[in-house]
């Protein structure tokens, strides 16, 4: 089943050829686990091993378990309506200290998924405000970790301080349906906006 058909997606207008899609987010949040969800091809990914010395300059708190860490982007495609349409997948590098490299992951993105995890909410912030800055339309998705106590969508936007048009998803980053409702939700707000503003950049 293609994620058109499961969105319904004959009342989104002028659906693009093509399109790029940016995963953001934090340390660990899930970005590589969606992508790898989603993508009808082996996803690219240049994840190396944590080491000792990453101790010093990275936050691990909570991230126990993680071994690894993207240390430039992720990429992935999805083909819609039989092939029709092509989504890219960029998944960014969490770690302030590969932040640098954003700009050139998201340049011409039409949308992008903020991948929170409410554990760790307060690493989000400036990750908002950066797409906020560069007007890149965004939606939020809380990757539910196993044992991480549940929120509402309403209370995760009122401590993210989100304004009411930016749509918040719960959602689990190992599952594909449940990524493809996030990758559907993200592709029908940046196309809204393209309708409403007539702004199509990271459009083909």
């Amino acid at each position: 089943m293609s994620v058109v058909s499961e969105a319904q997606a004959g009342a989104v207008p002028e659906m693009p050829r093509s399109a790029k899609i940016v995963f953001g987010g934090g340390f660990g949040v899930g970005k590589t686990t969606a992508i790898g969800s989603l993508s009808e091809v082996p996803p690219m990914q240049t994840e190396e091993i944590l080491t000792a010395a990453s101790v010093e300059v990275d936050d691990l708190e909570g991230l126990d378990a993680k071994k690894t860490t993207t240390v430039a982007l992720d990429f992935g495609r999805v083909s819609l309506n039989s092939g029709a349409m092509r989504l890219y997948l960029f998944g960014t590098p969490g770690q302030e200290r590969f932040w640098f490299m954003w700009d050139s992951v998201c340049h011409g993105a039409l949308g992008a998924v903020v991948i929170v995890d409410t554990r760790r909410l307060d690493h989000s912030f400036a990750i908002l405000d950066y797409f906020e800055d560069r007007q890149i339309p965004f939606i939020v998705a809380v990757n539910e970790f196993d044992g991480a106590r549940r929120h509402t969508p309403e209370k995760v936007a009122e401590a993210l301080d989100l304004d009411d048009d930016i749509p918040i998803l719960l959602f689990d980053a190992r599952d594909r349906a449940s990524s493809k409702e996030v990758l559907v939700n993200i592709l029908e707000h940046a196309i809204e906006r393209v309708r409403r503003t007539g702004v199509a950049a990271g459009v083909e």
